[in-house]
């Protein structure tokens, strides 16, 4: 529960959230890659799955703890170009 009593995320952590995975999705392409792999994981298609992420980074809408710590995870994967290999690196590798 956060500090005013609202179920869900203490708003330094959900602050500090949004401004980090707003700034690892900045680039050109990350939110859709990001949306497809999402959709590639359940039955929600990539652009809802974009839709609903552009409002989470909006504020308009707060993630649940299990998508926070999904997209904290796919985000934390190592790309190509960190393990090592010589070709541009994909967002997640």
């Amino acid at each position: 529960m956060s500090a005013d009593g609202v179920p869900g995320f203490s708003k330094p952590y959900l602050d500090a959230w949004l401004k980090r995975t707003a700034k690892a999705l900045a680039g050109s392409g990350k939110l859709s890659e990001l949306a497809l792999i999402l959709a590639r994981e359940g039955e929600v298609d990539p652009a809802d799955w974009r839709s609903r992420l552009q409002r989470i980074l909006a504020r308009e809408e707060e993630p649940c703890f299990e998508l926070l710590m999904r997209v904290d995870s796919v985000l934390a994967k190592p790309t190509k170009q960190e393990k090592g290999g010589s070709q541009p690196a994909d967002l997640f590798g």
